[in-house]
């Protein structure tokens, strides 16, 4: 897109630009998210910094729509709970009457906790079925396919900004944002403007 328009950049200015705007990006998008349902896909997924394996917490809703996310350094109950606790904080999600999630034994022991402080209704389900989970696997694959091509994350500083603005732009794309629809590009580019008082 630079070199289009005649100008030079280093991969480093872009990488600069990401870690400073994508935190931004997702605070000015939150407000305008379009509220989501009450079946939850809930699953993590695995990414490499500096050699570990850290984890993407994520949940979509029955209608493919992102219900949230959260990057974690464990994979443990721990996680999960602060995980749950944010998507039921979130201003776009609504208390879930069903969760759907693998086998990980971390899920019913965070589940249990929430439904014990009254954070989730105690009829609330909770499924421990794969194939369920369809919906939010495939999901995956739009954000691993923008982390793939990189040169990889080398703190966890750096990886959570990085997604945090894989997961923004993949909700804008889906449609999730007021008045944009799915594959409305020009309708995106105008969003982002608004959103950082770009003139046209």
């Amino acid at each position: 897109m630079m070199a289009e328009r005649g100008l030079q950049g280093d991969h480093s200015t872009i990488a600069r630009w990401v870690l400073a705007y994508a935190p931004e990006l997702e605070k000015r998008v939150r407000p305008l998210l379009k509220p989501t349902n009450d079946s939850w896909k809930v699953d993590e997924t695995s990414i490499k910094v500096k050699g570990e394996w850290l984890y993407q917490y994520r949940a979509v809703d029955s209608d493919g729509q992102t219900i949230e996310f959260f990057f974690s350094a464990q994979r443990d109950a721990v996680a999960a709970q602060a995980f749950f606790e944010k998507a039921l904080g979130a201003q776009h999600t609504v208390s879930p009457r069903v969760i759907n999630v693998d086998k990980n034994a971390a899920y019913p022991k965070a589940v249990d906790t929430l439904k014990a402080e009254n954070q989730l209704p105690p009829e609330c389900a909770l499924r421990q079925v794969k194939y369920l989970n369809n919906l939010i696997e495939q999901d995956h694959r739009f954000i691993k396919r923008r982390t793939r091509p990189g040169l990889g994350f080398f703190s966890f500083e750096t990886a959570q900004r990085t997604r945090a603005g894989y997961e923004t732009m993949h909700m804008i794309r889906k449609g999730q944002v007021k008045g944009v629809s799915k594959g409305d590009i020009l309708a995106q580019v105008e969003l982002i403007n608004h959103l950082f008082g770009i003139a046209a």
